[in-house]
């Protein structure tokens, strides 16, 4: 049950930051549609969340999903980690909160200089992979857990009889 939960919430995580990619995406697309068609977007535009604004609800979304949804859920993994019984589990728990907490910074302070959203960007592959990868820990654990009692059952069974003088 504690693996199922583990392996959930690793993949939830990775799917978050896949979400965040799309939003963020959606929402500078929509705002280059926006300018092209010859709006002009200001501070006072953006903080007026204008729905004229092609996307605009792609910047919430990727703030809402950064700053709320998976520190959350990293730390619900991270919870998890410690009664899941993974090999490694409680360490790739801990990688990808750290990796979490990282992206959710890097993404605040991005706002105040530019430079930081490319750690931002670059952050969020890496946040990515750690989540696949514990995720995956655990369909290796299941599968050396079920190999090795099939080896078991195998090694216990009654062995034929040889016959004698052959």
């Amino acid at each position: 049950m504690m693996k199922r939960l583990y392996r959930v919430l690793a993949y939830l995580i990775a799917a978050g930051v896949v979400l965040q990619a799309a939003a963020i995406a959606y929402a500078v697309f929509g705002m280059f549609e926006w300018v092209a068609g010859g709006g002009t977007i200001d501070k006072a535009l953006i903080e007026s969340n204008n729905p004229q604004i092609g996307g605009i609800i792609g910047f919430d979304l990727h703030q809402r999903v950064g700053v709320t949804i998976l520190p959350l859920l990293a730390l619900l993994f991270l919870i998890s980690s410690f009664f899941a019984r993974v090999p490694g589990g409680i360490r790739w728990g801990l990688i990808v909160f750290a990796a979490t907490l990282a992206q959710s910074l890097l993404g605040i302070y991005a706002h105040h200089s530019s430079a930081v959203g490319w750690l931002h960007g670059a952050m969020a592959l890496i946040l990515f992979t750690c989540a696949v990868v514990s995720g995956t820990r655990v369909n290796r654990a299941l599968a050396n857990r079920a190999l090795a009692s099939t080896q078991l059952e195998s090694a216990s069974a009654p062995q034929p009889a040889q016959p004698q003088g052959a």
